[in-house]
């Protein structure tokens, strides 16, 4: 007869058992999405008349296609977002495993694109043209990687994934909030920072300016991945104290005309990174990216001493 000790471990050993072999069964129905050879994924794509999304990788050797694998694409976010928009194509060059004439087929794909990076990531039109590139993978969220080629879809396709996008991050707690202080309290709850886009009040053109930013499918999506996000008048009508608190994120300089102002606060007073929103999306997302980077490094190290 087993004792209380054994029984609790043999359980624990076949719920690991069973949890895996779930991962396993999920894994490989994702696996089963991908095509793996060129000629047949471009036939598809002329019949179904969808795009072919296709990721170059090394399987036995690139840590970062690895890494692009599990962060991106086993998520559901992707696999939901890929269903019915794209043909998925994989092509994978390991050191071992594959024959060579399998090798030289793959590779002449490589050769066709100009693929020299792994990971990359092409989409590519049922004729065969390159429709857009991502070389390497940045560590950006699932909606943020697919941000990107839902902006080089067809229209129609471009439109049901720019809805995808937005309901996804939605579904994430990504509303826009419309005072510092409901991001204030907001941060508390989630543990983020919280990010402002400060214009001057009754600023017409700045207004369009961040609403035309908050509905770019990457910016969007990447905002809501890691921030709280509040746009904010530069004269708050939330008394004295708020005023105050953005004066002081402002470093006490008024906006000029059409300006909007980029600010992340953890706690809505002490500003830890601020720039001028009137730059591409991309440049905006790039200089967000380097401030969560330099902050992890940061709290990394104050943890080891």
């Amino acid at each position: 007869m087993m004792s209380v000790r054994k029984t609790v471990r043999f359980g624990l050993a076949c719920a690991a058992l069973a949890t895996a072999l779930c991962w396993s069964q999920w894994a490989s129905a994702a696996q089963d999405r991908w095509l793996t050879s060129y000629d047949a994924a471009l036939t598809a794509s002329r019949e179904q008349g969808l795009p072919v999304l296709t990721i170059f990788t090394g399987s036995d050797w690139c840590p970062h296609c690895r890494t692009l694998e599990d962060n991106v694409l086993n998520t559901q976010t992707f696999l939901d977002w890929a269903d019915g928009r794209v043909i998925l194509l994989m092509i994978d060059l390991p050191q071992q495993g594959i024959t060579p004439a399998v090798r030289a087929e793959r590779s002449q794909v490589c050769i066709k694109y100009g693929v020299r990076t792994f990971p990359s990531a092409l989409l590519i039109a049922p004729d065969g043209q390159k429709l857009t590139v991502q070389s390497g993978y940045m560590g950006q969220a699932p909606t943020a990687w697919v941000a990107h080629f839902s902006s080089h879809l067809p229209a129609g396709q471009a439109a049901r994934s720019s809805d995808h996008v937005s309901e996804t991050a939605s579904t994430a707690g990504g509303r826009v909030l419309p005072s510092l202080d409901q991001a204030v309290e907001n941060a508390k709850t989630s543990k983020r920072p919280i990010l402002l886009l400060v214009s001057k009040t009754g600023d017409q053109t700045a207004s369009s300016r961040v609403a035309s930013l908050i509905k770019d499918p990457e910016f969007e999506a990447f905002a809501h991945d890691n921030f709280v996000v509040a746009t904010v008048p530069s004269t708050e009508q939330g008394g004295a104290q708020t005023d105050q608190h953005l004066e002081q994120l402002l470093g006490g300089v008024e906006l000029g005309p059409e300006a909007v102002e980029m600010i992340v606060t953890d706690d809505g007073q002490t500003p830890l990174f601020s720039q001028s929103a009137a730059q591409p999306p991309q440049r905006l997302v790039n200089g967000l990216r380097r401030f969560l980077t330099a902050r992890q490094t940061a709290r990394n190290y104050s943890q080891r001493r």
